[in-house]
């Protein structure tokens, strides 16, 4: 029998981003007991799965990471979303020497807004996720099918990270989105929560806006659509990352036309490397153990402990930090959100996922469902409504 092994988490349990955090916290405890142990090298080394709540702080989540490795030897350290609160865990785990594996965020945002380019990559801190060119690939095709030639869209952007990275030349979204002729209309950033978005909305009266699209909010975006109805912009369609990833409960945008993002769901043709089990069956789960409405970050929590217990399975030495942030970096695994690559780019440190359109829609066991409406980039996840515009 080996020493002890520790997976840390940091988590946001409380505070903002604690709807996100929810799927990580259920996930730790749903496999702290099915996982015990791990095997290295026919050795059996006795696991134990730790975590400590950022509270939707950096400064928190920094003395987060710090906790773990001091008080409980973490070889390693899981953390996931959050445009300030990601980052902080991530360079404190590369000031400290240990691997960090992180999601649900966009890679992008993830090496660039971290000061860091594919000539000097991390040492110690590696991520999967989806890229801003994706998000574009997938919003263009559904502005496509709201207006088939092209037409101008609305951008509605904040004045903080995910604004500036949406609206950089080269860094992926811009470029993309504008590949397929639509023209953008960027009246410039607001600030993050919102007061009004009056200008905006003159400047789409203006152009004749019939699309928007934004990483807004949802307090923020409610705000958007009841001043554009009091002004007489009325989009078809709204295309929005970020917030309406999840379940929406702002009354105000009923009706709103808004579709979104989709990088995990219960329909997703995965399935776990640790016990084999799917999306439909740890959806499930949630439901019933938490009475909550499942959550996209759910299938991406899970993997984030499959990666720790493959590296730790594989590592020359899993007590030694090095040699599992080595693992990490050449780690190639099936997983329950799908397959994770961390051989191939599309940056050093980086493991792509693919993306798909979503919307929400009237639902049955739920007052709303996201329907998968595109499928280009995961033609075998199977569409199950057409994508509807507002009138």
């Amino acid at each position: 029998m080996g020493r002890e092994l520790c997976v840390g988490a940091v988590v946001p349990c409380t505070g903002r981003l604690s709807l996100l955090g929810d799927p990580l916290s259920f996930v730790l405890a749903l496999l702290a007991p099915a996982v015990p142990h791990v095997v290295n090298g026919g050795r059996r080394y006795p696991l134990r799965l730790a975590s400590r709540d950022s509270r939707s702080d950096p400064g928190t989540a920094r003395r987060a990471v710090r906790e773990l490795v001091e008080q409980e030897g973490a070889q390693v350290v899981l953390t996931l979303g959050g445009t300030q609160v990601l980052p902080a865990v991530a360079d404190a785990c590369e000031e400290l020497g240990v691997p960090c594996v992180s999601t649900t965020f966009p890679w992008q945002a993830y090496v660039y807004g971290r000061g860091a380019d594919p000539s000097r990559p991390f040492t110690w801190t590696y991520h999967f996720a989806w890229g801003l060119d994706d998000i574009a690939g997938v919003f263009a095709e559904m502005w496509q099918l709201c207006a088939p030639r092209p037409a101008p869209v609305g951008c509605l952007w904040n004045d903080q990270l995910p604004g500036r990275l949406l609206r950089h030349p080269g860094r992926g979204f811009l470029p993309r989105a504008g590949g397929r002729g639509h023209r953008l209309v960027d009246p410039g950033s607001y600030p993050e929560p919102a007061t009004t978005f009056a200008p905006h909305i003159g400047s789409f009266l203006r152009a004749g806006t019939e699309i928007v699209t934004t990483a807004a909010t949802e307090r923020d975006l409610a705000l958007f659509h009841r001043e554009a109805a009091e002004h007489g912009l009325r989009p078809r369609l709204i295309t929005s990352s970020r917030w309406l990833t999840y379940p929406c409960t702002a009354s105000d945008l009923s009706g709103a036309g808004i579709a979104t993002l989709v990088y995990w769901s219960p329909r997703h043709p995965y399935r776990s490397s640790l016990d084999g089990t799917t999306p439909a069956l740890l959806a499930e789960t949630y439901e019933q153990r938490t009475g909550n409405q499942w959550l996209q970050p759910l299938g991406l929590a899970y993997a984030l402990v499959e990666v720790a217990v493959h590296a730790l399975s594989t590592a020359g030495d899993p007590a030694d930090r090095r040699s599992v942030a080595e693992a990490i970096g050449r780690t190639r695994l099936e997983t329950i959100a799908g397959p994770l690559d961390w051989t191939g780019g599309p940056t050093p440190n980086v493991a792509p996922i693919p993306l798909v359109g979503g919307q929400w829609q009237p639902g049955g066991r739920h007052p709303a469902e996201l329907a998968i409406v595109t499928n280009t980039r995961l033609p075998q996840l199977r569409t199950d409504a057409d994508l509807t515009f507002a009138r």
